[in-house]
């Protein structure tokens, strides 16, 4: 079981106001060291090694309203957000806003240590919708920008394209894009290449599946070669290599179908094609659904090109899609230019011959479905809807590298998850990043393991790297948090990073053995330690189970049983640990008794809140109530 954090408990930096809200887009910049901030009417920028201390903030003017209102949009609509920031080579940001329905772009400028803002503008049609409410997707890849976003008023139109000197973008046709754009990416397949092939852009969307009869809403993935120039005669401008596949996440009930919400690649230097697409889903409710539920799956950029070389999908006189087994023709269609396609002279997409470019034109879709790495979602919740994700390679102090994943939910809750292998995904921590329940829209992780997160209203750092929170050997080492170690020299959960091997104990151990102090802890410090006392087995009665703790760090289980000074006094509650495995058997296969600390008296003479003194970190710590002489304290047990 994870353990929860509130805000209170981590060291959060957090930015707020009432000038600071409309938060539209999110940008990075490392080698300024700056956070830009996309906001409603202004772009703020912020220290990244501290967002709150503010820079600056540049207003983008004032715009006519009149028009957009006349129109049936209210004032707060017609306002300018900032919806897309993206660097360019020469170091400025190209900045995009909504402008009062008539979407406008301009550059920001850093020099000498101010931002500043260009006089002249062009228009943003095509870039980002008219509506600061519509999604839709960018990236920004050797200043040549790719979109995928609604492009007219009443935001109907859905166009992928690339923009720039050689503009290009999809045929408008229901069968090859109707939906809700989600993310682009770029995979460089071109650097490690045997055959020379072209590098891949990959769109991430939901829309209405033409295949099903009753349009079931599905995910896809879209794949689109980088030097695509379109057709010389069909498809002229258009996507020549425009193939799309059905993106399974299978969970939830057969009434439902999982749509992705936000997709990271985490890229492996070694081999490109190791590469993996890590993707959050919700499931999709139908009328036969029960309940809602979120999932993350993680996909092989190697497993999702095999796809795209398998068979297509056609329309049959039926009016159903069925496998195409016609002849299909050479070069393949939506082939990425290669070496092979080269010497027989298709070095562009203009030289592709008619009967190829028809084919794609008529048949975007592919028959297989791109499935999960394991053939199931690594991480399943029932409790919250996951929306962003971002992954993180980290090597523990074993050597054992660890791909660590945040997923951001929309209640303004963090959950830090690791792939166990047959263990299944696992939840570290779950951490509260704003008290108000709000969904968490941006998250973006610097390469000096800052965590940025945004809603409409709020800016909020962490750093991925803290394990102050795990305040006992016990807890940093049940945890397994694999940026963190115990520092047996310091007494403290310390970062692994840099650390020396011979001072720290790792947190994937087998064991707990290595922590072999008791300690009490109080509310705020520590007391130091106490004679024990040891009950008998006759003074325990066990009620029921609590919870399992994670295999091989503690010999038994959670518990909660009834303790009781002598039949008929006043009974009190305890919560502990059972030191046998054989917890069904109940107290008599307990192999020691457990040992509890006589606590020193409440100084202040504070009453003791029962409902609050019952609660229990399940990470290890045990709250324990005595009688009203004792002050309430957390006793660790270190086995």
């Amino acid at each position: 079981m994870p353990v929860g954090f509130f805000p209170s408990d981590i060291n959060l930096k957090l930015l707020k106001g009432p000038n600071f809200d409309g938060l539209s887009s999110l940008l990075v910049r490392e080698d300024i060291g700056l956070l830009f901030v996309g906001a409603r009417g202004k772009v703020i920028t912020l220290s990244l090694k501290d967002i709150t201390k503010k820079t600056s903030e540049v207003g983008t003017g004032s715009e006519d309203k009149s028009q957009c209102q006349r129109k049936g949009k209210s004032k707060e609509e017609c306002d300018n957000y900032i919806t897309m920031m993206h660097t360019l080579s020469d170091g400025r940001i190209l900045v995009c806003g909504t402008r009062a329905f008539d979407p406008t772009c301009t550059h920001l400028m850093f020099k000498g240590g101010t931002v500043t803002m260009e006089d002249t503008t062009q228009s943003g049609r095509g870039k980002i919708p008219f509506d600061p409410k519509d999604q839709f997707a960018s990236m920004m890849n050797e200043n040549m920008l790719y979109t995928a976003a609604s492009t007219n008023f009443r935001g109907l139109m859905k166009t992928f394209q690339r923009h720039g000197q050689n503009p290009i973008r999809n045929e408008e046709k229901e069968t090859w894009l109707n939906g809700e754009m989600i993310s682009i990416h770029m995979a460089e397949i071109n650097k490690i290449s045997e055959s020379g092939e072209d590098d891949n852009v990959f769109l991430f969307l939901n829309e209405n599946a033409v295949e099903e009869r009753h349009g079931l809403r599905v995910s896809r993935v879209v794949r689109v070669c980088k030097s695509d120039l379109g057709g010389l005669r069909i498809l002229q401008r258009k996507w020549t290599s425009f193939l799309k596949a059905h993106l399974d996440c299978p969970f939830g009930d057969e009434g439902s179908a999982s749509l992705v919400q936000d997709v990271f690649l985490l890229k492996d230097e070694k081999n490109l094609l190791d590469s993996v697409f890590y993707a959050t889903f919700t499931s999709n409710l139908q009328p036969s659904s029960t309940c809602s539920q979120s999932a993350v799956c993680s996909y092989k950029l190697s497993d999702i090109q095999q796809v795209f070389r398998g068979n297509f999908l056609t329309l049959s006189n039926s009016g159903c899609w069925v496998r195409h087994t016609g002849v299909v023709p050479n070069p393949y269609p939506g082939s990425c230019i290669n070496d092979e396609m080269r010497a027989s002279g298709v070095r562009t997409s203009h030289d592709l011959p008619d009967a190829t470019l028809l084919f794609v034109m008529n048949h975007p879709l592919m028959e297989q479905v791109v499935t999960p790495i394991t053939g199931k979602p690594l991480l399943v919740r029932s409790t919250a809807q996951f929306s962003r994700i971002v992954v993180d390679k980290v090597t523990s102090l074993d050597g054992e590298q660890h791909n660590v994943m945040f997923i951001s939910n929309n209640s303004g809750w963090l959950q830090k998850a690791v792939w166990s292998g047959d263990d299944g995904g696992r939840i570290i921590e779950e951490l509260q990043l704003f008290k108000n329940p709000q969904p968490i829209r941006f998250l973006q992780l610097s390469r000096r393991g800052q965590l940025y997160s945004a809603t409409r209203t709020a800016v909020a750092q962490l750093s991925v790297r803290d394990c102050s929170r795990y305040t006992s050997c016990a807890d940093c080492l049940i945890a397994r948090d694999p940026y963190c170690g115990w520092d047996h020299l310091k007494g403290l959960c310390a970062a692994v990073a840099g650390a020396s091997k011979f001072s720290m104990y790792v947190t994937l151990t087998k064991t707990c053995s290595l922590c072999a102090t008791l300690i009490i802890r109080g509310f705020n410090s520590f007391v130091g330690l106490q004679p024990s006392v040891k009950l008998k087995r006759s003074q325990l009665r066990w009620i029921r189970h609590l919870v399992r703790m994670p295999p091989g760090c503690l010999p038994g289980e959670v518990f909660m049983s009834h303790w009781e000074e002598a039949p008929g006094k006043t009974q009190d509650t305890l919560e502990g640990l059972c030191l046998s495995a054989g917890l069904a058997a109940g107290p008599s296969s307990w192999v020691s008794p457990l040992r509890l600390l006589p606590l020193r008296p409440d100084p202040e003479k504070r009453k003791i809140d029962r409902q609050t003194d019952r609660r229990t970190d399940l990470a290890g710590n045990i709250g324990i109530n005595l009688s009203k002489q004792y002050f309430h304290h957390v006793v660790l047990f270190h086995l």
